[in-house]
């Protein structure tokens, strides 16, 4: 009971530090304007270090994020906190900028219900993030005079979600997962004219706050086959189908006139709260894996977005096109059973992802590549922490005149503990 308690504070601290920071962006990227930002994806630190590798391999001391069908694998009561840290370096035709941000990434917590036959968990975490500035001049319609024009986001998709596992035979386990999507993404239009043009001492700006209040629904299926060749080899397949959703929608919108500090002393309401819908649109998610136990795991995951039918509030597609990612990874631990040598008992893992962006800029398509590595410390007997590091990049400055070269890290807290369904003889 007292590693209980120890426990529960712990999370219980965790999950305020995450709702105190439910509103903290991401890193400046102007990838994140289209749609409802940069997705941070279902995958915890130990999956980024195999590229966020896990829809399809089981995991005994983890909580699986990815596919909810391979919870019945855990056999305790999983504590999980993660954070992610990153730094980014934009690169145009003639000028760079830097930028990095943290956020606490998720928290949540899972148990068997009955052992080995259902296990649930919930969880709250990101599942988008906004956060952009562009500045560029454009001409005056129907005039040969120009206009600064200043465009922000920021903000981004909370998510509150349950799921569930259930094995319904010792090969083959189903799962569900329901996710309730929270919170506003804020767009800013501001004019400035040039100080040579006109004494003008304010600035024309539009403020626009999409809030989205509604839930999401995916499915999963594990299949895994043990003891192939007569040893410990085991083969794993998986899948998740994330439902189209039409998410509740207010709008609100207003103009405003700032100072040139950029403090507001005049606004007109235009749009007060008023409902709509904006459309998630399905997509899938397949892997496959096979390892040794608990030595060695290779696998790859195959993920497919169709965003053409993305819809914003207004009923626009924005240009959204279908996208997809594919990555391989994998993580070897020397010997998991060492009694002396703690490096033996670490677990490292890497991995590599492509991903192709939902959508064009300058008529071509955005891909992201990146390479990842990772590995885990064990703390007591079965519980860890999680490090995991990311190199990428984003466009080129060929073909889209932008290109983001970035580092992500991230950092996870595991703690598994037995107590809660174990019956002491003794006290």
């Amino acid at each position: 009971m007292q590693h209980f308690k120890r426990n529960f504070t712990l999370t219980f601290g965790l999950f305020l530090l995450v709702c105190g920071a439910a509103h903290a962006q991401i890193a400046n990227t102007p990838f994140s304007y289209r749609g409802l930002g940069d997705f941070y994806g279902n995958a915890l630190a130990h999956n980024q270090g195999m590229a966020g590798v896990g829809v399809s391999n089981p995991q005994y001391f983890y909580l699986n994020n990815q596919n909810p069908a391979l919870l019945v694998f855990n056999r305790f009561t999983v504590f999980e906190g993660g954070f992610i840290g990153q730094y980014n370096t934009i690169r145009g035709d003639s000028a760079s900028e830097n930028s990095g941000n943290g956020n606490l990434n998720y928290l949540m917590m899972g148990f068997p219900v009955k052992m080995g036959k259902w296990s649930t968990s919930v969880g709250l975490a990101p599942y988008s993030g906004v956060n952009y500035r562009t500045n560029y001049t454009d001409v005056i319609e129907g005039s040969t005079s120009t206009v600064n024009v200043e465009e922000t986001g920021s903000g981004g998709i909370n998510q509150v979600f349950w799921a569930n596992g259930v094995a319904l035979t010792k090969t083959l386990s189903v799962g569900v997962r329901a996710t309730y999507l929270f919170s506003s993404i804020v767009n800013q239009y501001t004019n400035t004219l040039p100080a040579d043009v006109t004494p003008v001492t304010y600035s024309p700006s539009i403020y626009e706050r999409t809030y989205i209040k509604d839930f999401n629904f995916s499915l999963g299926v594990s299949y895994h086959k043990d003891s192939l060749f007569n040893k410990n080899y085991r083969f794993n397949v998986g899948g998740v189908y994330n439902f189209k959703s039409d998410l509740n929608t207010e709008y609100y919108t207003r103009i405003e006139r700032r100072s040139l500090s950029g403090s507001v002393f005049d606004s007109t309401t235009l749009i007060n709260n008023m409902p709509g819908i904006v459309t998630l649109p399905q997509s899938f998610t397949v892997g496959m894996s096979f390892g040794r136990g608990e030595k060695w795991m290779i696998g790859a995951d195959y993920s497919y977005l169709e965003n053409s039918m993305f819809r914003d509030y207004f009923g626009n597609s924005q240009q959204a096109t279908n996208s997809w990612r594919i990555a391989l990874g994998g993580e070897f631990t020397p010997d998991p059973m060492a009694l002396s040598g703690y490096f033996k008992r670490m677990t490292y893992r890497t991995g590599v992802s492509l991903e192709k962006y939902p959508y064009f800029i300058n008529g071509k398509p955005v891909d992201d590549f990146g390479i990842n590595f990772g590995f885990t410390m064990p703390v007591s007997r079965i519980s860890s922490l999680d490090f995991a590091f990311k190199v990428g990049r984003r466009g080129t400055v060929q073909n889209h005149t932008i290109e983001e070269n970035y580092f992500k890290v991230y950092f996870g807290v595991t703690i598994n503990d037995q107590f809660w369904f174990i019956k002491r003889r003794f006290d």
